[in-house]
């Protein structure tokens, strides 16, 4: 018999540990895109999740392993989104969307590439992942060198950084003359139509 003074108890969270980690990513990511990974703490991200702060450390040893978790699911989201494609346009767009709506992460991301060792090695082997995903969905580049692909893709990835933080309309460049041109490199280092 529950005691009418009682305040009704809220829906149970997610017991299941994949559900668990998948709200405390979800929380993590939406933390580092607000407040950067300094401004960030574990109990927060557990709270935001709607755990109790050591319910992070059941699935988690630190804040920088969630963050590169953060990172490989990122990673991930855009390889999938990219995937969908067919038109280099198409895929200069999902990039801009992706990096848009991942602006404080990415910053985040490049800057602990600078001082991290985990994090400039996880960068690395996603990267390489990347190439060889690029490879086997485009049977023409098997031939292309590992050198001109890691240049192309570096090339792509900083012009979309560029074109949603904002410093190609600082030059006097229209977004509209970025995105084209994010969309010919895209179409040159793939051979993909425009």
């Amino acid at each position: 018999m529950t005691n009418a003074l009682e305040p009704p108890k809220s829906p149970a969270k997610p017991r299941r540990p994949e559900e668990t980690r998948a709200a405390l990513l979800d929380a993590a990511a939406r933390e580092f895109e607000e407040t950067g990974f300094e401004q960030t703490n574990t109990n927060r991200i557990a709270r935001r999740a709607g755990y109790a702060p050591q319910t992070f450390y059941r699935h988690f040893p630190d804040k920088l392993a969630i963050f590169l978790a953060v990172y490989e699911r990122w990673v991930g989201a855009e390889a999938a989104a990219f995937a969908a494609t067919d038109r280099a346009i198409d895929a200069a767009d999902v990039l801009i969307r992706h990096h848009r709506g991942s602006l404080m992460f990415r910053r985040t991301l490049r800057a602990l590439t600078l001082t991290d060792p985990r994090v400039r090695a996880a960068r690395a082997a996603s990267r390489l992942a990347q190439v060889e995903r690029l490879r086997q969905r485009f049977p023409q580049l098997a031939q292309t060198g590992g050198t001109e692909l890691a240049f192309s893709l570096l090339t792509i990835e900083r012009l979309a950084d560029a074109h949603v933080e904002g410093e190609l309309r600082d030059m006097g460049l229209a977004e509209a003359d970025s995105r084209q041109e994010l969309a010919r490199r895209l179409a040159q280092a793939f051979a993909i139509p425009h």
